[in-house]
């Protein structure tokens, strides 16, 4: 019998679909997250409903009815050390957050293996990158101090390619997925840390829901890599989608983005694969530009950065900035990119004096 983990996922929406999966393949979930989430999780668990080729409508699976534990819980009611395995699924700007804040660094300093699935990948990750100065990364974090205790051997990212979302007239349990692909991690730098996940890979894979009448395969897999750029191949995904959901006129879906100048996307994708690829990434641990475009059909709203950004956030995940910065490092640059930078601070300064306006006016 293989060993069962207790896994602590920082973050109740998108991780709600990792902690589904993790949950089914018999291992334990606590997921932190906010006080009305905690209530409701603790007591109602949570569903996630997604696609499965070969059948109609979406299946819904009821945490409840899996095979693992689930809790949810504050910030401060958790101790690092009681897990396996963390995993860091919050929007990058929400780690400064009281009692998140502390929490993360509980996490750093309880040496703990930590996995990512933010689109933005933490600084401790971007260290283990051997051309990359992590040092030269900071501006482009909001608060670039709270990854300061992490050792960059306990941090991995996982690219977070499969598309969920709220579904705005449900309850905050209920996740639908939108685009069902794969998380693909890449290894730690320990071998043991690295089993960890290639256990959960095996049990995810081994994994069947039971509906009842039959016993199903679900799709969205953990794929776990050795090389440390195949997280990266979503950045290529995110400049030349999500972030162009921004324009001078406002918010577009990220089918729209892609697809009105299909050149002008390719060129952007392109030109962010070329920037990995003199990272050290090989062509395999990219995705070639077709198939991205043909997921793209599929997703017919706004980017979550873009939505946050016209929401009036006054701060959202800066992959346009990183990419930007890393670039520069490397004495390139891009103009489309260097458009979508401009145009994100913009509104974020608009946001930000919105912000300052209304708490003066109180």
């Amino acid at each position: 019998m293989s060993k069962t983990y207790n896994i602590l996922i920082m973050g109740a929406s998108y991780g709600s679909l990792l902690a589904t999966k993790m949950l089914m393949a018999g291992h334990n979930v606590t997921l932190v997250c906010l006080p009305v989430e905690v209530e409701l999780i603790n007591q109602e668990g949570f569903r996630v409903r997604m696609p499965v080729k070969g059948r109609e409508g979406l299946v819904e699976v009821d945490s409840r009815k899996l095979p693992g534990k689930l809790s949810a819980a504050a910030p401060a009611d958790v101790n690092p050390a009681n897990f396996d395995l963390v995993c860091l699924a919050m929007q990058e700007p929400q780690y400064r957050s009281p009692g998140v804040r502390e929490l993360l660094d509980a996490v750093a300093k309880a040496k703990v293996p930590c996995m990512s699935i933010m689109n933005m990948p933490p600084l401790p990750y971007l260290a283990r990158l051997p051309s990359v100065s992590a040092q030269a990364c900071r501006s482009s974090f909001t608060d670039p101090s709270v990854w300061d205790s992490f050792d960059p051997a306990l941090m991995t990212l996982c690219s977070p390619d499969p598309q969920a979302f709220r579904p705005p007239e449900e309850k905050v349990n209920v996740l639908q997925v939108r685009l069902p692909t794969n998380f693909k991690a890449a290894r730690f730098e320990s071998d043991a840390h690295t089993a960890i996940l290639r256990q959960l890979q095996a049990d995810i894979e081994a994994a069947r829901l039971d509906t009842g009448t039959e016993k199903i395969e679900l799709p969205v897999k953990l794929k776990v890599h050795d090389s440390v750029f195949v997280p990266l191949a979503k950045w290529c995904m995110l400049l030349a989608g999500n972030y162009r959901c921004v324009t001078p006129q406002g918010i577009r879906s990220i089918k729209e983005a892609v697809h009105s100048d299909i050149e002008a996307t390719r060129a952007v994708y392109n030109w962010v694969a070329a920037l990995c690829k003199i990272l050290g990434a090989a062509e395999a641990d990219l995705v070639p530009f077709e198939k991205y475009a043909a997921a793209a059909q599929g997703l017919a709203s706004p980017s979550s950065a873009a939505r946050a950004l016209y929401a009036g956030a006054a701060n959202i995940e800066r992959v346009d900035k990183l990419v930007q910065t890393i670039a520069a490092q490397k004495g390139l640059h891009n103009p489309a990119i260097d458009e979508v930078v401009k145009l994100v601070d913009a509104q974020l300064e608009l946001n930000r004096k919105n912000i300052a306006a209304a708490v003066k006016s109180k």
